[in-house]
């Protein structure tokens, strides 16, 4: 009896990227806990030029698993321009998933596999605080106060559907971040976050939130200071003058290029995105 030959699917690759800035302590923890949680993704560190020797931890750890890359940029643009750095680099080297994570434990890596599993459905796929069974642990009231003005501003201004539009755990489906120009991109700083959502939903990007909890970092200074509000507030108002406020977006609740030096390629090997159960 004659068999159909086996058709072999090749599976998705996922690269989880960290930007950073004087995050020595944190990056040792974080980056091995990243690759437990998702064993079969790699992991980019996009560094600033940090002074305190960040990028020599992850060379030390690049020396022991081949899942961890670096990419390491001569000056300190913001953390807008440093994400975008990542995308292009993940564009560049073919992968099918790029997931975005802050580097201080306020983003745990224990909510990695829900919110890569969202990308079964979704273009992005966001850690959500605002959705239920999300949160946020260790803030003060003014914090939560402007976090929650913030994204009230971007659902006014730019006509946002998503509950969180300025949390920076997100993965993105590399398809469609082929499709955006990011030499359009005004924001270098945290409104970045809102722009790239509101770029990728007006490209008809399915967009789904998934609950996380957002614990404030322990070890560490926030970059986050008033200027850069002001510069946020700013960017994020010139944005909604410049289009119609009127987003093609399919929202459900659910689970540029820079001086860059890549200091190790990628394989050309596919990996999955979840393990089969």
């Amino acid at each position: 009896m004659l068999h159909a030959p086996l058709t072999v699917t090749p599976t998705p690759r996922l690269v989880v990227t960290l930007c950073t800035y004087n995050e020595r302590e944190n990056i040792a923890k974080l980056v091995p806990e990243v690759l437990s949680a998702l064993p079969f993704a790699d992991v980019l560190v996009v560094d600033d030029s940090s002074p305190d020797g960040t990028a020599d931890v992850v060379r030390q750890l690049m020396s022991r698993d081949s899942r961890v890359k670096l990419l390491l940029r001569t000056t300190k643009e913001g953390l807008g321009a440093a994400t975008i750095a990542g995308f292009q680099w993940a564009i560049d080297q073919d992968y099918d998933f790029v997931l975005n994570m802050d580097a201080d434990f306020s983003h745990h890596p224990r909510y990695l596999p829900a919110i890569s599993s969202c990308m079964d459905v979704a273009d992005v796929g966001i850690g959500s605080r605002y959705v239920a069974g999300g949160g946020i642990t260790g803030w003060s009231l003014l914090r939560h106060f402007m976090s929650q003005a913030i994204n009230w501003y971007s659902h006014i201004l730019l006509g946002l559907k998503s509950k969180d539009c300025s949390g920076a755990f997100r993965c993105y489906r590399i398809e469609k971040l082929r499709e955006l120009d990011f030499r359009l991109v005004r924001s270098r700083g945290y409104a970045f976050q809102e722009e790239i959502l509101y770029r990728c939903a007006r490209n008809g990007c399915r967009i789904i939130e998934t609950p996380i909890v957002f614990e404030d970092r322990i070890v560490g200074q926030s970059k986050i200071n008033v200027a850069e509000i002001i510069r946020s507030l700013r960017d994020l108002f010139l944005l909604g003058l410049d289009g119609i406020r009127e987003i093609p977006v399919t929202h459900e609740p659910g689970p540029v290029t820079h001086n860059i030096e890549s200091l190790i390629d990628i394989p050309k090997k596919a990996q999955p995105l979840r393990r089969a159960a």
